[in-house]
This record gives structure tokens, sequence and C-alpha cells, in this order.
């Protein structure tokens, strides 16, 4: 369905003009929990994110410095791991969370809709596997 605006149509998105009853029986917050830790991850994230990129970009030299041996000093601490491992989940959920809900909006048909999230889950699922993997097992001393 179009909207004419002055004299011309411009296509609405299909989830203005049927919008769905909620999803979910009775007394769910889960929604209003998922808004909540949109607004604190994403603050959260934007401490972590300027921190990692003024330590890698602006401190002692800059970005001529990073190599193989400074991530594998850096990821000798403890800190720097926990640093690194929140920041790759608190974006992944984040972000999986946004997509969530971009999904529940636009996908009409309850079958894709079960499908793009389930492909969403398991994409997260192995972005944070395998990161979190790499971060925790990283073995500085390779031979080649």
């Amino acid at each position: 369905m179009s909207a004419p605006v002055l004299g011309k149509s411009y296509d609405r998105p299909a989830s203005l003009d049927a919008p769905r009853a909620p999803r979910g029986g009775g007394n769910s917050n889960f929604e209003k929990y998922a808004w909540l830790f949109m607004r604190f991850s994403g603050l959260l994230l934007i401490v972590l994110v300027l921190g990692h990129m003024f330590i890698m970009l602006m401190i002692d030299g800059g970005v001529k410095r990073l190599n193989f041996g400074f991530v594998a000093g850096r990821w000798a601490s403890p800190f720097w791991q926990l640093w690194d491992l929140t920041m790759l989940w608190l974006a992944q959920l984040h972000g999986g969370n946004g997509l969530r809900t971009v999904i529940d909006d636009y996908a009409r048909n309850d079958q894709t809709r079960f499908w793009l999230k389930t492909i969403l889950v398991v994409s997260m699922i192995l972005v944070m596997g395998v990161g979190t993997y790499v971060i925790f097992t990283f073995d500085p001393n390779i031979t080649g």
C-alpha cells in the first residue's frame, strides 16, 4: 500500500500497514528486557569500543606497533582477555537482538521468520564460540 505525499506515492513497510498482534503467551516481559538490554549493552559497548580504539590507535605509536607480538602480550593478561571477550559477546548479543527485531518487523511468514531467527542464533553461537576459543587458547609460541 502506498501513502500519497505531495502527488507522489511511496512504499511503506508492510509492518506499518498491517501490524501483528504481540506474540507470546500471557504476561511475558521478554521484549521489555530485550529493550533494556539494548540500551545498557549499547552504553557499555561505547565505553569498550572507544577504549579499545584509543588504546590500539592512539597510544604509544598507534597502528605501527600492532603485530602478532602485541596481541600475544595483550592476551597474556586476563584483564585484556576479559575486555575483548566482553566486547565480543556484547557486540554479538546486541547486534543479534537488533536483527531479531528487524526480522520480526519485516518477515511476514511465520516459517520464514523461524528460519531467519534460527540462522541468526546459529551464527551468533558460532561467532561467540570461535571467538571465545581463540581468546582463551591463543598460543604466542607458534612453531612454523
